[in-house]
């Protein structure tokens, strides 16, 4: 059984998941949608509600994976979370987007997730 990029995504966002939970964030959301866009993991760490976005990669061929949060997508987030920000009435509330890296690789037709990076404040509004 091969794996598509479908699933390794959800694989990365189990394993970003786990990361945070690990680094003491309280995960909030998951896959939190509205009519904006998407945010993969909307979560409070301290004192700060974090949008995360959890990009993954066989590789680095292309470069990391933090590298494909262009504009637009940074964008698209931003915008998200002002959704979420209004629809929870935390209009003040003090904000960060993150982004977690996952490298995994397919070994023997089976997930092996290589690495995992946090970056904090990844981009800023």
């Amino acid at each position: 059984m091969g794996y598509y990029k479908k699933e390794i995504g959800a694989l990365g966002e189990k394993e970003a998941e786990k990361y945070l939970i690990q680094h003491h964030y309280k995960i909030l959301e998951k896959n939190y949608r509205c009519k904006c866009g998407e945010i993969d993991i909307i979560a409070k760490d301290g004192e700060y509600i974090v949008f995360i976005e959890v990009k993954t990669r066989r590789d680095t061929r292309f470069g990391m994976p933090s590298e494909a949060v262009h504009y637009h997508k940074r964008r698209k987030i931003i915008q998200t979370a002002q959704q979420y920000l209004t629809w929870q009435n935390a209009y003040h509330a003090n904000v960060r987007f993150d982004v977690v890296e996952v490298i995994a690789e397919i070994k023997d037709d089976k997930p092996l997730v290589k690495s995992r990076q946090l970056i904090k404040n990844a981009f800023q509004v």
